[in-house]
Parts: C-alpha cells; structure tokens; sequence
C-alpha cells in the first residue's frame, strides 16, 4: 500500500470515526504518520516534518485546554460573588 493509497483510504474513512475530541484527533492523526512506510528520503523527511507540527500542536493544545480551565474557574467564582 503506497502514501496515495493510504491518504485515500484516510480522507475516504475520516466521517466514520468521531473522536470525543481534538487529542482524540491527535492521537488518530500521529498513528496514521507512524504507519506511513516513505519510499524515497523526501517522503521520509516529509513524515518527520508531519511529526514534528502534530508535536507541536499538541502543546498548543494542551495550553489552550489550561487556559480554558483556569477562565472557566475565574468565571465560576466571578458568579458565586456576584451571587454572594
């Protein structure tokens, strides 16, 4: 199976699973890259690009879900003045 197969059977499956949520996607994304099998050095660089920007967008993500959480928590005791 070559990278234009895969990415097909990919694009082509990609509405049947529903992940919960974006590290769900992640994690989806970063199995699909390490089942990959480049056949030149290009292809190969290429994947470890891929790799390296997945990598990143998971801290991304990971700061974002803090930060949500801690505007969630200065929300919350924000209405529990209000209410007080």
């Amino acid at each position: 199976m070559n990278l234009n197969d895969l990415t097909r059977n990919f694009i082509k499956n990609e509405g049947k699973t529903q992940p919960k949520d974006i590290t769900a996607y992640i994690q989806a994304l970063k199995e699909t890259l390490n089942t990959l099998s480049p056949k030149t050095q290009a292809d190969h660089k290429r994947i470890e690009i891929a790799k390296e920007h997945l990598h990143e967008v998971r801290r991304g993500v990971r700061r974002i879900q803090q930060r949500v959480q801690m505007l969630e928590e200065q929300v919350k005791i924000l209405e529990e003045s209000k209410d007080g």
